[in-house]
């Protein structure tokens, strides 16, 4: 159902002076069999942006193609204050795809997902809700995301007994990133669920951009962000440079072929990449080109990893 590839409109997409060049990022992957694209509620800034901005795109180039497309949107995160804008509970989750139906100016999503586990609201409810979307005609499937596998077991239960399966769990997967690997995969590949990875790339980390130094331009050059300068260590860099010049050996480069390693499991069902210019995703959809790995390589990969 999902293409191997599937496109993160992430906060990129939430800047209205870059609507032209987000235009021109849909435009490419839709054009390349990209029919996945994948928001949340709280993608900006400010939280909702994102999908205001889709759902401009949507309309103004895209009209008669929606039926082509699979659009999925997520709550879970902090969307507004107030003691129902956060979090699982039925009154969040109902009130924020309504707020996301209207700024996409959609009748529903094709995947309605809950962004994380809510330690406090009943697993039950939460799952309840998802159930209910899906009966009210406001989404056509449900998935998960940052679930445990033991949160993810109850869920998945949950959602089999009301009759809504569990289509899709949506956790952080990279070669630096890969709790999944510890029981959630198995988990899925059991059950018959899909998983489409977030981050494959690190944060970036996973590209030729940290090979020789910390660009200005870059996102560990920033104060606040998810990568920060002091991450990119000697022994880090040491590190990417032995997995590139194995990315160069396969005729890839670096970011390819860690989007090519997570697309090796057949339990993976696609990968979420993120784009801030069409050559960005030119370069990640070349990661189909090979997918494939021979003993040799990934034993090298894991003895660079292993000494990270």
């Amino acid at each position: 159902m999902l293409p191997e590839i599937s496109l993160g409109l992430w906060h990129n997409f939430g800047h209205v002076d870059q609507l032209e060049n987000s235009a021109n990022i849909l435009k490419l992957a839709f054009d390349n069999g990209i029919t996945h694209f994948d928001l949340a509620n709280n993608y900006g800034p400010p939280p909702g942006s994102a999908e205001e901005n889709f759902g401009k795109l949507l309309e103004r180039d895209f009209r008669g193609y929606r039926d082509e497309m699979i659009i999925s949107t997520k709550a879970g995160y902090t969307m507004w204050d107030g003691p129902y804008g956060d979090w699982g509970s039925k009154k969040y989750l109902i009130s924020s795809l309504d707020q996301s139906l209207k700024r996409m100016n959609m009748e529903y999503v094709d995947i309605f997902y809950h962004h994380r586990p809510d330690p406090e609201t009943p697993l039950e409810e939460t799952m309840h809700t998802l159930d209910l979307v899906v009966r009210q005609g406001k989404a056509l499937y449900v998935g998960i995301s940052n679930y445990s596998a033991d949160e993810a077991a109850k869920a998945i239960q949950i959602l089999k007994e009301l009759g809504t399966p569990c289509l899709i769990h949506q956790p952080k997967y990279s070669m630096y990133e890969r709790w999944v690997e510890g029981g959630l995969l198995d988990l899925l590949g059991k059950e018959g669920v899909g998983c489409i990875p977030f981050s494959p790339l690190a944060q970036g980390l996973l590209t030729d951009k940290y090979l020789n130094g910390i660009p200005i331009d870059s996102r560990a050059a920033k104060a606040h962000g998810a990568l920060q300068e002091n991450q990119i260590t000697e022994e880090k860099v040491s590190q990417l440079k032995k997995l590139n010049s194995i990315a160069e050996g396969r005729g890839q480069k670096l970011a390819q072929m860690a989007l090519s390693w997570i697309l090796k499991d057949d339990r993976i069902t696609s990968v979420l990449v993120g784009a801030s210019k069409p050559e960005q995703l030119a370069d990640s959809l070349k990661s189909l080109e090979s997918t494939s790995f021979s003993k040799e390589e990934l034993s090298q990969i894991e003895e660079i990893l292993a000494n990270a």
